[in-house]
């Protein structure tokens, strides 16, 4: 018996689109300890597998990287911060390759959501609070 894997419709895609940009821009500290995100980074390597165009093959390589590495405990912010912009860039310019306009649209937010991210994690925000406390320590 074999098994058909069923192709994914557009929905599909952009609801893991979604989802990705979601926790991107969440707390990302927050999000790596919690234990579907291994998951999301598998959906979103197998839906730009399907897609089978060697033009996201970097991409494809660096979500691997990034997932292997949050999977590893220690999180080096250096090397994430660095997987993350180059897949802000790549993926912004991945959105010319979907048929859909609403998945491009939602692949071109999804590149802006991993280069802010990659921005979050090289200098993290500090809440108002922190602020002030860091002020009167001067």
């Amino acid at each position: 018996m074999s098994f058909h894997k069923q192709p994914k419709d557009d929905t599909q895609h952009q609801n893991h689109l979604d989802g990705a940009v979601k926790i991107l821009t969440s707390d990302l500290q927050e999000e790596a300890t919690r234990s579907g995100l291994d998951n999301h980074f598998q959906r979103w390597i197998e839906d730009l597998k399907d897609v089978n165009n060697p033009e996201l093959h970097q991409i494809v390589t660096d979500l691997q990287a990034l997932k292997a590495h949050f999977g590893g405990g220690t999180i080096d912010k250096n090397l994430v911060s660095q997987l993350l912009s180059r897949l802000g860039a790549n993926t912004s310019k991945a959105a010319v390759f979907a048929d859909n306009p609403n998945t491009a649209e939602r692949v071109a937010n999804l590149g802006e959501a991993l280069s802010a991210a990659a921005k979050q994690v090289q200098s993290p925000q500090t809440t108002p609070e922190q602020d002030l406390s860091q002020d009167s320590n001067r």
